[in-house]
């Protein structure tokens, strides 16, 4: 099979069966027999690999992509898996920090591709985009003759694709209720199909726990024979340039990232990577950190903040973010909240600093109905709460709110940050 440029390959791609895209489906049937399936007819290229696997409610992007520029700092060649994507399905594969070049991804999926075709004609192990995607970067890796992955879950851990991989380290971020009609509608059920990646002997890193998510990752450790450790941060100093963090022994580290709630994630980032080689980072390792620079993040531009929060919890600390660099700031808020989130909960985070905001929708059969949220708006304390469908609009009304002084925020989930990232994003 042949694409003639990557606009092809995306068409090919939208043929699959994409779960990211599909309000609901059945958790319990997602299973790993058709990843192994395509594995298999393209050579196992997962065998041999090593990887820091990462999991987690929140944080596990920006974990990865620290543990990335650390890995790259300290001299060893590196791929790295995310998602999901912002603005094209490319950002998801990296080598060496850099997206992979569309020639040799092309070159690539059309070796993917027939063993995709093959497995299509069954419906047991018919291949989801995410299957593929997760196939196509261990084998964008295997040719790259990368040293080291670093690759994020994409849901829960037990029955992700991802779930298939070499890890030398795993690492759990956080557990918060979400994706609860498949994960579980508890803490302590959502932290069990997470803690599904542990391996026997391998290092288990995680960042502050609820007593009953804690309780069940710790059971699964026991259970797999992992060795478990908590990693914390302390003495965070917050400022538009970044965070100043201290590690648990002492050291002291910037890292170029808005916000004290990325302080874990970056202890996590560097306890995984000192984990994977067995030594401490040099300093001029970790000033790599310095250097940082996460798309929708509590990214700036001027007086527009684009985040990709989609949980209360999320939500909170980019309120506390925003009032740690400005205090007093109100919102003009553009918001658009996936059906299977809590809402209520965000609506609620969010009341106290936006006075106005515009619901839209991300993704059509993702997305809450905007009027179907208003009332929680209302009911929150905006004062004016709008709706409007199609995101562009939504942002061009959401700048006519906008009153001498205000902010304005795009938050509330990862498909309305890609799709207005382009509008904001200097070419």
């Amino acid at each position: 099979m042949r694409f003639s440029s990557l606009a092809a390959a995306e068409r090919w791609l939208d043929g699959l069966v994409n779960l990211e895209r599909v309000a609901s489906f059945d958790y319990e049937k997602l299973g790993l027999a058709r990843i192994r399936a395509l594995l298999a007819r393209l050579g196992d290229p997962e065998r041999g690999l090593p990887v820091i696997h990462v999991a987690g409610s929140k944080g596990k992007g920006t974990t990865s992509l620290v543990a990335e520029a650390l890995l790259r700092a300290a001299g060893v060649r590196t791929g790295a898996f995310t998602k999901p994507h912002l603005e094209s399905w490319v950002e998801r594969f990296r080598v060496d920090g850099a997206p992979v070049a569309a020639d040799d991804l092309l070159r690539v999926l059309e070796r993917v591709a027939p063993a995709v075709e093959e497995l299509r004609a069954d419906p047991e192990l018919c291949p989801s985009f995410f299957d593929v995607t997760v196939a196509l970067a261990l084998a964008v890796f295997r040719d790259a003759r990368v040293d080291a992955a670093v690759i994020e879950v994409g849901i829960g851990g037990r029955l992700d694709s991802t779930n298939v991989v070499d890890s030398r380290v795993c690492v759990l971020t956080a557990v918060q209720l979400e994706h609860t009609d498949k994960l579980g509608g508890t803490l302590e059920a959502i932290a069990r199909e997470k803690a599904g990646i542990a391996r026997p002997g391998v290092p288990f890193l995680h960042g502050p726990l609820e007593p009953e998510a804690w309780g069940a990752l710790a059971a699964k450790a026991v259970d797999a024979d992992a060795p478990l450790e908590e990693v914390r941060a302390r003495a965070v100093r917050a400022s538009d340039a970044g965070i100043d963090l201290e590690l648990a022994d002492g050291r002291r580290v910037f890292a170029a990232l808005r916000g004290r709630h990325q302080a874990t994630n970056v202890a996590l980032g560097i306890a995984a990577v000192e984990a994977f080689l067995g030594k401490a980072l040099a300093p001029g390792e970790l000033a790599a950190l310095g250097r940082l620079a996460l798309p929708a993040r509590i990214e700036r531009f001027g007086d527009v903040v684009l985040d990709c929060s989609h949980t209360p919890d999320s939500l909170r600390a980019l309120v506390e973010t925003l009032d740690d660099l400005e205090p007093g700031r109100r919102w003009v808020w553009v918001a658009a909240l996936s059906r299977d989130k809590d809402a209520a909960g965000i609506m609620s985070e969010v009341g106290a600093s936006a006075r106005a905001c515009v619901l839209t929708t991300a993704e059509p059969l993702r997305s809450a109905d905007p009027e179907s949220l208003a009332a929680l708006a209302w009911a929150s304390g905006i004062e004016t709460v709008e709706t409007e469908p199609d995101p562009r609009k939504a942002l061009a009304r959401a700048r006519s709110l906008l009153q001498p002084g205000e902010l304005l925020v795009i938050a509330g989930s990862f498909l309305l940050a890609g799709a207005l990232r382009r509008e904001l994003a200097p070419r």
